[in-house]
């Protein structure tokens, strides 16, 4: 069995679980996420925990009963406290604006962007500089903050671009002259 998943998942107060054969459902104050269930693998609810266990022993469904525990551990806490992500602006004329669920960013091209978000991920910028994304999916807000960096992506002499606020980009030195 997989290490990861020996460890139950916790369900807070106010999250409730339906289990089926072919998929959980968890729903929450934040929202409901659905997950479908491979057969190599069983959830089970044991009072206040969720257990999940592999139906044979082979190494796919081994792996699987880490990977659903893991997915089930992502999705109850999203649906009870949400997850969030904030990505900073760094360079000269770089702006976003938060209207609606769009978001207008504007990266130094010719043309402004307007990112429309999905169900579930809402945007704010506290400053016109920092894009804050919170969700209750962690997928699908990881995605969508992929997708926005992958606008105008850090480059590697000066920094310049959309990152991470976590994010460490190294800086290159720049190419010499050779001396003669």
């Amino acid at each position: 069995m997989s290490r990861v998943a020996k460890n139950p998942v916790t369900i807070p107060a106010k999250v409730e679980v339906v289990i089926s054969p072919a998929e959980i459902a968890v729903s929450g104050p934040l929202g409901k996420l659905n997950q479908a269930l491979s057969a190599d693998i069983t959830v089970t609810r044991d009072g206040e925990q969720l257990l999940v266990k592999a139906n044979n022993e082979t190494q796919h469904s081994r792996a699987m009963s880490g990977t659903v525990r893991a997915l089930l551990a992502n999705m109850v806490q999203g649906v009870s406290a949400g997850f969030t992500r904030k990505l900073t602006l760094i360079g000269v004329g770089y702006k976003a604006n938060a209207q609606g669920s769009t978001l207008n960013l504007e990266l130094g091209y010719s043309h402004p962007i307007n990112h429309k978000m999905p169900e579930g991920v809402t945007v704010q910028t506290p400053t016109p500089t920092e894009v804050v994304l919170t969700g209750a999916n962690k997928q699908v807000l990881g995605q969508v903050a992929a997708q926005i960096r992958g606008y105008r992506a850090p480059e590697p002499y000066k920094g310049k671009g959309v990152r991470y606020a976590d994010e460490v980009v190294v800086i290159k030195e720049t190419k010499k002259k050779k001396k003669k």
